[in-house]
Parts: C-alpha cells; structure tokens; sequence
C-alpha cells in the first residue's frame, strides 16, 4: 500500500510538470508563429507535432485559453486565435498606459537599482542595433522585447507584470509577423535610448513621456501599414 501511495504520489509531482511543458512548447509555436494565426487542429494533432502527450495539450489549451491566444471549440479542436487591427489597437493602448507608467517608476528608483536598470535596458538596445546590422529580424524582435519586459518587470509595480502578460504575447505575435514589413526599425533604438538616458537621469516625467511616445509612434506606424497591405487578421 504504501508503495501504491507513493507512486501515486510521484504521478501527482509530475503532472504538473508535463503541463507546464506542454503550455510553454505550444505558447512558444504560437508566439512565433510556427501555428499560424487561424490554424485549428485537435489536441492529438498538435501534441504529435510538439512531441508531447494528448492530456497536457488539452489542459495547456484551457490556460492559453483564458490568455485570449487560442479558442477550444467543441468537437473541431483547438484554433489558434488571430488578431484583428482594432485588437492590435487595443493592444498597444494598454502598452501606451503601463510602459509609461513603468518608465516613470522606473525614474524614481533609488539610484542604484535606476543604474543597473538603465544599464540592462542599453544591453538589450545594444543587442538591437547589432541585429539590425546583420539583417538579422528575429534577434532584433527578441531583443527588443527583452527591453520592454525589464522595462515592466523592473518598474517596481508586480501588478503591472500579471496585467501585460497576455497582451505581450499577442504583441510578439504581431511584432515579428511585420517586421519585414517595417521602415523605420533603426527609431526604436534610438527612442530606447531616450527612455534609458532619462531612467539612469532620474528624470521621471522625461522618461514617462519618452516611453509613451515609442509607442505611440510603433502603433501610429504598424496600424496604417496593416491597413494598407489588406491584411484582415494576424
């Protein structure tokens, strides 16, 4: 008996676990597009292609969807949800409020952790630069959430890290479907450095308004170009 209750036990300490891996491999794929937004599939079929089990794709599914990024829909599957440009819209209007607000927090950090901050964000801007440099779109689109993430994460505010999560997802998601399609990539680097000079300066309204304008300028840029390639859905 106590031999049955430990293996139990042990498949309790690894059920867990295989969800969690399957919710990070099929968040990745659609993060990344390799499931294309619109693409519907059964649990069966994408845990064939992500290599895992049936069970913990079904419940990775029920998280991803509750995070808006995939629909179960009764006896047909799991389809991977799109975004429309008024959800893009949407989107970047949460972005706008939070990374303002996080960069102005951000500022007013004791001045050691405002440093090593600004000093993390201009890795991340570096890396950036570099990538574009070498046509290299993919690590510019990492690096460049890297930069918004710390931006958030470090603020000081834990809140604001549960509320953008999903929406950051879904930004990735449409950030690197356009990439090629954007001209003025080399601005993002240049407005990162705006935000990490008025952070390492303590310059709280500087670095508030120079984070609302990055993006201000990303949505005003990406928006118009959606609509004027006819592209309906991401």
């Amino acid at each position: 008996m106590q031999a049955g209750l430990k293996t139990i036990d042990q498949a309790n300490d690894r059920a867990p676990s295989l969800v969690d891996s399957a919710y990070a491999a099929l968040k990745h794929a659609i993060r990344e597009s390799v499931f294309a937004p619109g693409y519907q599939a059964s649990a069966g079929e994408l845990a064939l292609r992500l290599g895992v089990s049936r069970t913990p794709v079904h419940e990775a599914a029920l998280r991803l969807q509750e995070e808006g990024l995939v629909r179960i829909v009764p006896k047909r599957g799991i389809l991977i949800c799109a975004l429309a440009p008024d959800d893009i819209r949407e989107i970047y209007e949460v972005l706008i409020a939070i990374e303002a607000s996080a960069a102005e927090l951000a500022a007013g950090l004791p001045e050691a952790e405002r440093l090593l901050m600004a000093q993390d964000l201009a890795r991340e801007t570096d890396a950036m630069a570099r990538a574009l440099d070498a046509g290299n779109l993919a690590d510019w689109g990492r690096a460049d959430e890297a930069f918004h993430r710390i931006l958030v994460e470090r603020c000081g505010n834990s809140r604001f890290v549960r509320i953008i999560q999903t929406v950051n997802d879904q930004s990735h998601r449409a950030r690197m479907l356009t990439l090629r399609l954007r001209p003025r990539l080399p601005i993002s680097t240049e407005e990162h450095r705006a935000t990490i000079d008025a952070i390492r300066d303590g310059a709280s309204e500087a670095a508030r308004e120079a984070a609302r304008q990055h993006r201000v300028r990303a949505r005003d840029e990406l928006l118009p170009l959606i609509e004027s390639i006819g592209l309906r859905h991401l």
